[in-house]
């Protein structure tokens, strides 16, 4: 195949088991705040002391400092979306709102020095097959332009279900498409051997819910669903690397250059589209929302949320 070996029917039927565990458990996070306080605090911990410095240590093939530093940001995310979601004051406090942008941009600059990184590496390093080109260049650009193109974190309100989900109405379907086939193609160029679970279905894990059960909710979807998938696979590395339900990369040049390009064309598209809207309606991304003019803007909107001094 062209992105991937041969796929048994049993690695496909794990693909679909994955996908749906993580959507499921991300559902269970949602129920309530004790739920996600035992998943992204509680658990952490006891597997941080307990299991991570047996499974996650130098010459793992998660033994890397990116797969460190990445475990406790995105658990540091949904942390943080936690108090904006439950402490009084703080959906309304412009400095509490800064964090969501804030702690999205450093994820994605851990990936971008990342691809950086690769691109001079060859052959098996950390456990991983690493084929460093052209292709990690292009897809780190393509990563600084998902930074830059980030908007309308002022707008960020709690909805008033029961589920308290934080609503990013300036995150549109267009940003969220072209970061993850950037992050697909991150994944795919830095730990390719990981990608057929830890790009394809993880990505598609919080998108699903972005687009159909909870709509613009999506940056918490992704938070929680990569936290949890990060700590499933530094507990189990053997999962993605060596079981039989493993998946490897076919490693084609090809296939690097086709999903970099594919990642940087998409971002550089929504640059584009985000300079014009800039340009065009007069707006400042650093202090006002961008896309408010936009039907799929309006269905997310909430009219009565103000932001306090």
């Amino acid at each position: 195949m062209f992105l991937f070996e041969a796929m048994p029917w049993y690695s496909v039927a794990m693909w679909f088991i994955v996908l749906a565990g993580l959507m499921l458990v991300n559902e269970l996070a949602r129920l309530s705040k004790w739920v996600s306080i035992g998943l992204f605090l509680v658990l952490p911990v006891i597997l941080t002391i307990a299991v991570w410095p047996n499974t996650a240590g130098e010459g793992s093939s998660v033994g890397t400092w990116f797969h460190w530093v990445k475990v406790y940001s995105a658990l540091a995310g949904c942390l943080g979306f936690l108090a904006i979601r439950f402490i009084k004051g703080w959906s309304n406090n412009k400095y509490a709102l800064l964090f969501p942008p804030a702690i999205l941009a450093l994820n994605i600059l851990e990936a971008v020095i990342r691809d950086f990184q690769v691109y001079g590496l060859d052959g098996i390093v950390d456990g991983v097959m690493m084929n460093g080109g052209p292709w990690n260049i292009m897809n780190g650009i393509a990563g600084i332009l998902n930074i830059i193109t980030i908007s309308g974190w002022m707008g960020i309100y709690i909805s008033k279900d029961r589920q308290k989900d934080m609503i990013w109405p300036d995150q549109l379907w267009f940003w969220v498409i072209a970061y993850d086939i950037w992050n697909f193609a991150y994944v795919y160029n830095c730990v390719s051997d990981h990608s057929f679970y830890a790009g394809a279905a993880l990505l598609i894990s919080c998108t699903i819910p972005a687009f159909f059960f909870k709509k613009g909710a999506w940056l918490q979807h992704r938070a929680q669903t990569l936290a949890i998938w990060m700590m499933f696979t530094m507990s189990v590395p053997a999962f993605v690397g060596t079981s039989k339900f493993a998946v490897q990369s076919s490693h084609s040049e090809a296939a690097l250059w086709t999903v970099s390009g594919l990642s940087l064309a998409a971002n550089v598209a929504v640059m584009i589209y985000h300079v014009y809207k800039i340009v065009k309606k007069k707006r400042n991304p650093l202090k006002e929302e961008v896309y408010t003019d936009l039907p799929a803007y309006k269905k997310l909107a909430d009219p009565s949320h103000t932001i306090a001094g």
